[in-house]
């Protein structure tokens, strides 16, 4: 049944919670399964709550999963194993329901929708998430994305396609605590504040430089013909191109320069005192220095003064004695 416009603003609006307890599992996965060196993906179930507004993906579990490297469309996949596993699981945690699947991608592939389908046997509207398990991934390692039936302009049949949604990563408190144990292991001793803060900033920007090639390339390939115009994306682009701020009005520019030059100023203020900082210092290394040279000097000289006065007191000593043997024999 295609997708209305109504429902696919309601999908468009459902947010995909994703905790790290989903993440550490499908990286643990990917490890054992695969290795870091392979392009193979793994597969794997997703448990949590659905809500309609709100998918809470808090556990998951691996399932057997097979697929040609020549041709993507021949894949295995064991269902039975689904169900045993998912008969265990609603023993140990009733709440927790089927609510989509996952794989590490780490892009979409052109058997992921029948995948999709085989999953529609558990659960009505299964979602699939996207899990990035590279090591050079910069910003959130997840992609949510719904299947639907588009409907196009030019009144041909529909066509089955997935539909993107957001997704954001959220821990519970004992979670929270969990985390952090594993990163205060990781952490390096001497990295300090200031450091991970720009180390940070620096993971973001890159982040945002990755999100604007994307929509670059996805421009480029609508404007040769090699993808379909989708005006929802447009949309979406639209909206996020409204939001920046017009750098031809004069008041925005004199007040991003004003900004610009106190932060420079700050930034120019620091390294002038870190500089008289360091050259105070040296100034006092060199008179310490210079110090305890002159006192090593004076010591050095009364030693040498006190052994002269005491081998000249020896030879007058042994002068005298000698005169007086001198004088007795007489």
């Amino acid at each position: 049944m295609p997708t209305t416009s109504t429902e696919l603003v309601a999908l468009a609006s459902t947010t995909v919670v994703v905790h790290p307890l989903v993440l550490l599992s499908v990286a643990d996965h990917h490890a054992r399964s695969v290795g870091h060196s392979s392009n193979k993906r793994v597969v794997g179930l997703l448990l949590g709550q659905d809500n309609g507004k709100i998918v809470n993906v808090a556990n998951s579990f691996a399932v057997p999963f097979e697929e040609d490297d020549k041709d993507s469309k021949t894949w295995f996949l064991d269902h039975d194993y689904i169900e045993s596993m998912w008969a265990m699981f609603k023993k140990v945690n009733a709440r927790e329901r089927m609510i989509g699947w996952y794989h590490t991608g780490p892009k979409l592939r052109a058997s992921d929708l029948e995948i999709n389908e085989l999953f529609k046997r558990f659960v009505p509207r299964p979602v699939m998430v996207i899990v990035d398990v590279r090591e050079n991934t910069v910003g959130i390692p997840t992609d949510a994305y719904v299947a639907v039936e588009e409907i196009k302009d030019d009144g041909t049949e529909t066509q089955k396609t997935f539909l993107h949604v957001p997704s954001v990563i959220e821990a519970e408190e004992a979670e929270e605590i969990g985390v952090e144990h594993l990163l205060r292991d990781i952490k390096h001793s001497t990295t300090t504040t200031l450091s991970t803060r720009v180390s940070e900033q620096l993971a973001s920007l890159r982040g945002l430089q990755s999100r604007i090639l994307e929509i670059r390339d996805y421009l480029r390939s609508v404007a040769r013909g090699d993808l379909p115009i989708n005006h929802q994306i447009i949309y979406h682009l639209q909206d996020a191109l409204n939001l920046l701020p017009d750098l031809e009005d004069p008041t925005k520019t004199k007040a991003f320069t004003t900004d610009t030059n106190d932060q420079l100023l700050v930034v120019y203020l620091s390294s002038l005192l870190r500089s008289v900082i360091a050259l105070h210092a040296l100034v006092d290394n060199k008179a310490e220095n210079g110090k305890a040279e002159l006192d090593s000097e004076e010591k050095k000289s009364g030693e040498e003064d006190k052994a002269k006065s005491s081998t000249a007191k020896a030879e007058g000593g042994k002068n005298g004695k000698d005169a007086q043997a001198k004088e007795n024999d007489k």
